[in-house]
């Protein structure tokens, strides 16, 4: 029998990534979990009824995923697939002195953090010439949206070190998925007040980038409508941009949570 495919998940405890660590733990898989909030994580897990373990890890701090990425692997050896799912996001103003440190929280999360999480699996894998390591963007990251300057350049600049992280790693048996959701009903889109095209449930998102991860696409924007929306928006000529989107609805203000 061959042994269960194990699978490491930061932002684990809401969202997109307790959606995952559900649909993954409906088929067998040794799951190792983490979050900045431990006890949901933990409640998460025990209804799992799935072998692995919960760690309480904030991505911005290096030392601390090294530490749950050791312990996970001297209990279960390395991981098949490593998703780097945590992120934060906020409106953020420029002009705003206030906004500056939601600004540095959402770029230290959702870029330095997802290199946190792959960095101590990148040895492992090589060694092993197999692996996945799945960056969760966005669309948001296509085009600079007003109000969310410090979202959309994180997701860009996730987008782009992806790329980078995937051409380094050729040849070495370990792949790199670069996924770019739209809306999906979560606790980052429930503060959101204007309207969300083609938004999805949680568990329905899962489902359809689990069959991403599994083929080890390069890249996939879901679903599938917004693939399109993004092409068209990555395609407007910068001017048409801008008179587009100038009085566009923008994010809620606000440290992120």
């Amino acid at each position: 029998m061959s042994p269960s495919p194990k699978i490491f998940i930061t932002g684990a405890s809401s969202g997109i990534g307790a959606a995952l660590a559900a649909h993954y733990a409906r088929q067998g898989t040794v799951l190792g979990l983490c979050a900045r909030r431990i006890a949901p994580t933990q409640a998460l897990f025990s209804s799992l009824l799935c072998a692995g373990s919960c760690y309480q890890v904030d991505v911005t701090d290096a030392a601390s995923l090294q530490a749950a990425a050791a312990d996970f692997m001297e209990r279960f050896g390395a991981p098949d697939i490593v998703i780097a799912n945590a992120g934060v996001g906020a409106g953020t103003l420029t002009e705003n002195p206030e906004d500056l440190p939601a600004f540095r929280r959402i770029m230290d999360t959702n870029v330095f953090g997802m290199a946190a999480t792959f960095q101590p699996f990148v040895a492992p894998m090589r060694a092993r010439a197999s692996g996945t390591l799945v960056g969760i963007a966005s669309v948001a990251g296509f085009r600079g949206l007003p109000g969310g300057g410090a979202y959309s350049a994180s997701k860009s600049a996730a987008i782009t070190y992806l790329e980078s992280l995937r051409v380094e790693l050729r040849g070495s048996g370990v792949a790199v998925v670069t996924l770019c959701p739209g809306y999906i009903r979560t606790p980052m889109t429930a503060s959101n007040r204007y309207r969300m095209p083609f938004i999805m449930d949680a568990d329905e998102a899962a489902r359809r980038f689990a069959r991403v991860i599994a083929r080890k696409r390069r890249f996939a924007v879901i679903p599938w409508q917004m693939a399109l929306v993004s092409l068209a928006l990555r395609h407007l000529p910068r001017w048409l941009f801008d008179r587009l989107f100038a009085g566009a609805p923008r994010k809620t203000r606000g440290l992120p949570l």
